[in-house]
Parts: structure tokens; sequence; C-alpha cells
């Protein structure tokens, strides 16, 4: 899919996202999630955070060329070990306090997708970037970690609120390349307790 398409795809995920959260009593952001420590606050700060990564990483020079796909950036490396794992909590629970109730949480998590796919889609379709765990990527294949970021957890958030998924078609089909088709993903993936977790 284009840069543009897949913009388009992650603005949708990340509405129906607050859409469905807004309808959440303030006294269920607290209930825990499977992908522990976090709790509903805590995961949506880890979904707020992880988008965060990318205007950066449009600041920065682009390297020569692409060396990885969305994929193959989800290949076991050390952005899977405990002490990147254990900022990666640490870093969600901070974005969570910072914001005084659900609601406030909520709208400052939708003006930051709508700030990064704006930014995002200010760059030409070849644009590379360099990820914080080193991977050359265009900024398409990047952006579809970030659907899967949402959608992903989006399902983790929706069994912890015992609500039912809101998943997009458009999300949906837009990722069963990278999830369902491709052999190596799918083998990482099962019968992994909380593989959404650790990103």
């Amino acid at each position: 899919m284009t840069l543009e398409s897949t913009a388009a795809v992650l603005r949708a995920e990340a509405a129906a996202l607050v859409a469905a959260l807004r309808q959440v009593p303030d006294g269920a952001w607290s209930r825990p999630t499977r992908c522990a420590p976090w709790d509903v606050r805590g995961l949506l700060g880890h979904v707020h955070v992880v988008l965060g990564w990318l205007p950066p990483m449009l600041d920065d020079a682009a390297p020569p060329s692409p060396a990885v796909t969305a994929a193959g950036y989800y290949r076991p490396d050390g952005r899977f070990a405990p002490a990147t794992n254990a900022r990666r909590v640490a870093l969600g629970r901070d974005r969570a306090r910072e914001h005084p109730s659900p609601a406030h949480q909520l709208a400052a998590f939708d003006a930051h997708v709508a700030a990064v796919v704006a930014r995002c889609l200010r760059e030409p379709a070849d644009r590379v970037v360099r990820t914080r765990h080193g991977d050359a990527m265009l900024v398409a294949d990047f952006l579809t970690t970030r659907v899967l970021e949402v959608a992903v957890h989006g399902l983790d958030l929706a069994d912890a609120l015992a609500v039912e998924p809101w998943l997009t078609d458009d999300a949906a089909a837009h990722l069963r390349p990278l999830w369902l088709d491709d052999p190596a993903v799918r083998r990482r993936w099962a019968g992994t307790p909380s593989a959404s977790c650790a990103r």
C-alpha cells in the first residue's frame, strides 16, 4: 500500500479506538490488561509513545536505502530484551501519568495521531527512516508497524474492558500480509502469550 493509504488506515483505526474508549467509564481505566504490568491507561500510554517515535525519525537525515521491511522489523533481537521491555513499560506508564483524566488522555492521543499522520504525509513516498532499533525502512513500512500497534493493542484493550473489539476491516486487510501471510512472522507470533505487548 502507498504511504497515503497506510496513513489513512492508521488514522481510521486510531479513530475507532478513541470512539470505543470514550464509552468506557473512568473506573474501568485501571483494569489490568494481558500486557502486564500495564493497566488500560498505561497500555494506551504505550501506544501514544510508539507513535511518537515517527516525528524525530523524520527530522533526522534519511538513510540511503531501506534494508528492513515491516515483517523484518519484528525479528527477535535486543528490541525484545528485558531492559528494553522495562523501559517500554516505564514510558507507557509515564505517558499515562501526564494526563489528569482518561478524557484528557484520549484527547491528547487523538491529537497526537493527527499530528503524526500529517507529518508523514509531508514526506515523499520513497522516504527512508532509521528506527530507534537501527533499521532503515521506508516510512510507509514503518507506518504499517504503527497500524499493527494500534490494531493489536486495541484488541488487548477490548479484552481488558470486556467489550467487542473495534478492529476495522481496513486495518485487518492491511495487516493480513504482515500478520498471517508471512510464515516467519506467523511462527514468531504463534503461541506466544502477550506477544503483542513487546515492541
